[in-house]
């Protein structure tokens, strides 16, 4: 049965987030789909445009078989495969449907690694780098037990969450880009948090549904050996198949010198220990999409959170850059909101959000529905 809704989030994906023009190439990345509408409508609506579309379609289980069984020499020529691709292609949108969340649970973690080092990375980099892309998820089952919801109603949650009114959302971001654009010392504060850092002259980049989908973030990163003291997590994330819970990390002139979890610790360190700029910071931003409430173990929803922060190990954008490179980039989000404790940001001592509320006059429309 056709659902009007798809041909909104098909609308939105094409004309907003990826701006598809006549005679560019278009991959759409579709893994773990329960059916494929959204697909099939993308493929038509961006002919109807002028663009020629092209498909993958992939299945969580069939990589995890890849993984199981990778080599370095295979990895490497798989990578090297979805460059050439990628390299023909002005824009690319994923759309990640998810039958079991866990599926690479088990995994071994050097073979992950392979897949990281020699696939994920040097694709990626060519996508956000060199392309127009938005990712995206898809409703699922799985993803509505995530979210302690019934399927219907998750549906619904997810296509008003992902067609909400981007353009307004850009406006409302505007004054919070200029004040983060002015802002030298960053101070956050919270349960298990006292964090400080730098991040004068980063670049700042609003996000509201041209790379993500769900959208609401600001983001710019940390001068690279600025950030000093203590956060504590707040969110479980999940991560190359494992759920971790209480991250805490104690950070000194940039670098994670002491991390833990409740749940996962060495496994948490091995991740850091991936390579030299996994322990320092490439990303921080603000969460301001007020529909999304609270976290579903999901980060392209959960960094979204009106009211949260992620603070990120690892790679830094190019956009927003400073310096740091890693084949991790890992979203940790913390929620500052009264129902998970609270905290505050100050900006040049002066506080600028408390408990998940801005507060300067031109920052108000950022609260709304909060």
């Amino acid at each position: 049965m056709h659902d009007p809704r798809v041909d909104k989030l098909a609308e939105t994906l094409l004309d907003h987030s990826c701006q598809i023009q006549s005679g560019e190439n278009v991959l759409i990345d579709a893994y773990d789909l329960p059916d494929p509408q959204l697909v099939c409508r993308l493929i038509e609506m961006a002919a109807e445009r002028g663009a020629t579309p092209f498909v993958n379609w992939k299945c969580n289980a069939v990589q995890r078989s890849l993984f199981n069984t990778a080599t370095e020499a295979g990895m490497k020529l798989a990578g090297e495969f979805d460059m050439a691709v990628m390299k023909n292609m002005q824009a690319y949108i994923a759309i990640r449907g998810a039958a079991n969340s866990s599926e690479l649970s088990d995994v071994p973690s050097e073979k992950l690694d392979l897949y990281q080092q020699h696939w994920w990375r040097p694709v990626t980099d060519i996508r956000v780098n060199h392309s127009k892309w938005v990712v995206l998820r898809y409703p699922t089952p799985s993803m509505a037990q995530s979210a302690k919801m019934s399927t219907p109603a998750f549906e619904e949650f997810f296509f008003k969450v992902c067609t909400a009114d981007y353009a307004q959302m850009e406006k409302n971001q505007e004054p919070l880009k200029r004040l983060m654009e002015q802002t030298d010392e960053v101070h956050i504060t919270g349960p298990g948090t006292d964090l400080t850092f730098s991040i004068k002259d980063i670049p700042v980049i609003p996000c509201n549904g041209r790379r993500n989908i769900p959208d609401g973030e600001v983001f710019t990163a940390p001068v690279r050996d600025s950030v000093n003291g203590t956060i504590t997590y707040n969110t479980s994330s999940l991560y190359q198949g494992t759920v971790f819970d209480g991250i805490t990390f104690e950070f000194s002139n940039g670098q994670i010198v002491k991390a833990d979890c409740r749940n996962e610790p060495e496994r948490l360190n091995s991740i850091l220990d991936s390579d030299d700029g996994a322990r320092f910071i490439g990303e921080w931003s603000l969460g301001c999409n007020n529909f999304i409430k609270s976290p579903m173990l999901d980060t392209l929803f959960d960094e979204k959170i009106g009211g949260s922060l992620h603070l990120t190990p690892g790679q830094a954008y190019e956009t927003a850059d400073n310096g740091n490179r890693s084949r991790v980039h890992w979203d940790l989000v913390l929620i500052q909101t009264p129902e998970y404790g609270g905290g505050e940001i100050h900006f040049d001592r002066k506080l600028i959000r408390k408990d998940g509320r801005f507060l300067l006059d031109d920052l108000q429309p950022l609260n709304l529905g909060l």
